[in-house]
């Protein structure tokens, strides 16, 4: 094979003809895109976890919407710290802190219709609670809850999930709950049969952080919004012990 250079036929040598000729027949191929980045404290915060025998699976957080996820958030609240907010409507929960700030989970929600608002006390709290529905939810869904009248002990496919915070006002149960679950994917959205469901991880990290009689307010539609900064996170990642209002009882 020969090149033309200055119109004088030059032969080059056989290995470099036949890199020439492979060159002509590849076409480049475009650089993949990265897919999304993922701060690696979330994928910590969020990997598996062994509780009680219980192997808790990880959240694969790069299908989370990143404010769902436990954060430190700017808070002006008239709330003492130690205080349990839930904003249903923006779909967060906020645990007081002191100096402005406030520790924020996302949530799954009750459907339209079957929500709490109002005052509310933790009467107590639960590992791996035993769940029972309500007589409620079986006249409403008969096929799915008839089935499980009798409760259903606590365990990694219990729809409580890996904690319970049971919630009393004026010293009667709300049949209201903060705990976990084993829908991850409904964190966000509206969904529930009523309470107020954190991812498992979440719910394990918000449990030892309050103990029995703390308050919970959970707002109204009218109240959702209120005390949130726009300029929103001030810290993503664990927190590490500045907000502790109690361990687990």
């Amino acid at each position: 094979m020969f090149e033309k250079s200055r119109g004088v036929a030059v032969r080059l040598p056989a290995a470099a003809a036949l890199a020439l000729a492979l060159a002509a027949c590849t076409t480049t191929r475009p650089v993949q895109p990265e897919g999304p980045r993922v701060d690696q404290s979330y994928v910590r915060m969020y990997g598996p976890v062994q509780d009680d025998g219980w192997n808790v699976p990880a959240i694969d957080v790069s299908k989370v919407d990143p404010r769902y996820l436990r954060q430190i958030v700017n808070y002006n609240s008239p709330y003492p710290a130690g205080t349990i907010v839930v904003d249903p409507y923006e779909r967060f929960l906020y645990l007081v802190m002191e100096n402005g700030k406030a520790m924020r989970y996302g949530v799954g929600v009750a459907r339209s219709g079957m929500e709490f608002a109002g005052n509310a006390k933790i009467a107590r709290k639960a590992e791996w609670p035993r769940w029972t529905p309500t007589q409620a939810m079986i006249k409403r869904e008969p096929e799915r809850y008839g089935k499980v009248a009798d409760g259903l002990d606590g365990g990694i496919s219990n729809p409580l999930g890996a904690r319970a915070l049971y919630l009393y006002k004026n010293g009667r149960d709300t049949l209201y709950r903060i705990h976990g679950t084993n829908e991850p994917w409904s964190i966000g959205k509206a969904v529930s049969s009523g309470c107020i469901r954190l991812f498992n991880q979440d719910i394990i990290d918000l449990a030892s952080r309050v103990p029995p009689g703390s308050r919970v307010v959970v707002l109204n539609r009218s109240q959702s919004g209120q005390g949130t900064v726009p300029d929103g996170p001030m810290a993503a990642g664990p927190l590490t012990g500045a907000a502790s209002t109690g361990g687990l009882s």
